[in-house]
């Protein structure tokens, strides 16, 4: 993508969506736009949606012009919208309507990054209300959450920043009273520095345009931020609730006139050493369970711990994917290289990891959400799986461990690819028992894939089907969970996975993820490359 040109429009908050799409129709006539955004309410409150007109749409009756994309803010959705969205797994209304959802990251076909954060900030709504993709609420860990999309072209949110009218001359000299804003909102804005940044409110307000500080890697680039808050469609007071513009990808070599230093305030971070860094975030660095004599701090917080996206000192830079419920990212020092696989061109060393600040999956209280959660991780490990079979000609297979314990800080999994000839012979699960035995850890145990209670380290073993005749049976594979109990009197080697697979692929030298540490620049080179592969596989992604 060079440039697109987009329309975005404001809330429909008397619900007559058919007059936003004739208007998007004509104003397309002669700009020839690429996709449309409504950034507030598509539809009115309960009393003020028309039964016909509802009806229309969903049946495809009514034409929407250009792909639109329609998110949350106050209004509830209608129940008929509801209950056809959820019969879909495209987001698709009718031709045309994709619904955005509360917390979302898409990419377009024409290369267009939109993140939103849609309805308004409670955040002492249940959590199965939280976790309702409908709601027209979100909490604090749900703009946590979208920090991990790391970048973005258009920002969507219903509600305003904090401190965004800061060191603006343009707020000074309107009487107009503006919205309150979000700090949640101001932090995002501030991690993902988006070229747009669209929100609502009663009269339109565009901020001057405002740069971010500089990356370490990019000293001489000043992210530059646009913040534009429409009026509702078709307000008395005249306001502007229309906005088209040119994306292009293309970084400004000057700023524009006016320009401003970011309202946001940086938030500053405790200092912790880069082997504490990274020690949080691979669980593959040993550590010994005996007690210690010395107090043992509480264990770290969404806010440092290594695995949330919430941590400001996060590694975002090595995350490929980010689902609903979980993430994934390459991990760090892999045990592979980019040469250890034949067909692939990556370590495929990979993580999948729980959005949620969990020590094990069985620890999630809430019945669904540890069901959504693993149910997720499994989506992420079947993709993972069946991608590296279809670049290696079903050569390969893949092995996924954890270890689970309720005294640990953030589970999750990894996974890497392996010979599928080896793992049908038998040899990771021979290999894996004998050295659980040389090390006199109890007995592995043939078990379900489920989550499970109690402290384990579980092995997953899978291979495509040798004499599968058909793409489905191809994608299913054959699967094989071990399991081995850890009792608290076991001092367990949290290297043990990789040990063992090391010693398989004969790359003792590699045991330690601290000895192929890579520096930032290689690690970028292994994440793109497997994006690139990855992508056809990635169910988080949204390519209209």
């Amino acid at each position: 993508m060079t440039s697109t040109k987009i329309v975005v429009v404001g809330s429909v908050d008397d619900g007559d969506f058919n007059f936003v799409f004739s208007k998007i129709a004509a104003l397309h006539t002669k700009n020839n736009f690429t996709l449309a955004i409504v950034v507030g309410n598509l539809f009115g409150t309960s009393s003020q949606v028309q039964g016909d007109s509802l009806r229309l749409l969903l049946s495809g009756a009514t034409s929407v012009p250009i792909p639109t994309y329609f998110g949350l803010a106050s209004n509830q959705l209608p129940e008929q919208v509801i209950a056809h969205l959820q019969s879909t797994d495209d987001g698709s209304l009718c031709e045309n309507l994709f619904y955005l959802g509360k917390r979302t990251t898409i990419s377009t076909s024409e290369g267009v990054r939109i993140v939103g954060l849609g309805g308004v900030l409670d955040d002492d709504i249940a959590e199965n209300v939280s976790k309702d993709k409908f709601a027209p609420f979100y909490k604090s860990s749900d703009a946590r959450t979208l920090k991990g999309a790391i970048n973005a072209d258009v920002l969507v949110t219903a509600e305003w920043p904090e401190n965004i009218l800061r060191g603006s001359k343009i707020a000074s000299s309107q009487e107009t009273g503006h919205p309150s804003g979000r700090s949640q909102i101001a932090e995002l804005c501030r991690a993902l520095k988006p070229r747009y940044h669209f929100s609502i409110s009663p009269s339109f307000f565009e901020r001057e345009p405002f740069f971010h500080t500089p990356s370490e890697d990019e000293p001489d680039y000043r992210p530059l931020t646009r913040f534009i808050s429409l009026a509702s469609a078709r307000n008395l007071s005249k306001q502007k609730w229309l906005y088209a513009f040119t994306l292009s990808k293309e970084k400004p070599v000057t700023l524009p006139s006016g320009t401003t230093a970011c309202p946001f305030p940086a938030i500053s971070a405790p200092k912790r050493s880069l082997d504490q860094g990274f020690s949080r975030y691979s669980s593959d660095t040993y550590r010994s369970d005996r007690p210690s004599k010395r107090a043992r701090r509480p264990p770290p917080g969404p806010d440092e711990c290594f695995f949330c996206l919430s941590n400001p000192d996060l590694a975002s830079h090595l995350i490929t994917s980010i689902g609903d419920e979980a993430y994934l990212t390459t991990a760090k020092g892999p045990l592979a290289t980019k040469d250890t696989f034949d067909g692939l061109d990556f370590p495929g060393h990979m993580l999948i990891i729980p959005l949620a600040h969990t020590p094990s999956l069985f620890s999630i209280s809430d019945i669904e959400s540890r069901e959504s959660c693993s149910k997720e991780m499994t989506k992420y490990r079947d993709a993972l799986s069946n991608m590296v079979a279809s670049k290696s000609s079903q050569r390969l297979g893949s092995v996924t461990w954890e270890v689970s314990r309720e005294s640990g800080v953030h589970t999750h999994w990894q996974f890497l690819p392996f010979s599928a000839p080896l793992i049908r012979k038998g040899l990771v699960k021979t290999a894996f028992r004998v050295e659980a035995e040389n090390l006199s850890y109890p007995a592995f145990k043939d078990k379900e894939a489920a989550v499970t209670d109690g402290d384990v380290f579980r092995l997953w073993l899978w291979v495509p089907l040798e004499m599968s005749s058909t793409a489905e049976d191809k994608a299913k594979g054959h699967l094989k969970c071990l399991v081995l109990p850890l009792s608290p009197s076991v001092r367990f080697d949290v290297q043990f996975g990789r040990r063992v697979l090391a010693k398989l692929l004969k790359l003792d030298d590699r045991t330690n993820w601290k000895d192929c540490a890579q520096v930032k620049a290689e690690e970028v080179l292994d994440v793109e490359a497997f994006k690139k592969a990855f992508e056809p596989f990635d169910f988080s992604s949204i390519d209209e």
